[in-house]
């Protein structure tokens, strides 16, 4: 019985690496998370120490909301931080 030829194998190219992706966050990343952090803090901190009188009278308790929530802010920003 005759033999086959059988197919010419192509030569091994490896794939092309593609262009790395900048690791890591932009330059303004980190200290807009601090300066939430810091903030939402001294809201808070200014709020009791001046018998919740200041940062914003009218507001009345939820000045706490606010400081909580610029701390919160910061705090998510922490999960994206490379």
């Amino acid at each position: 019985m005759p033999e086959s030829k059988g197919r010419a194998k192509r030569v091994y190219t490896p794939p092309s690496k593609p262009a790395k992706a900048k690791v890591g966050n932009p330059p303004w990343f980190v200290p807009v998370m601090l300066t939430l952090m810091v903030l939402g803090l001294l809201w808070i901190v200014v709020f009791y120490i001046t018998s919740q009188r200041f940062p914003v009278e009218s507001l009345g308790r939820w000045n706490l909301g606010i400081g909580f929530g610029l701390m919160i802010s910061g705090f998510a920003m922490t999960t994206r931080w490379r």
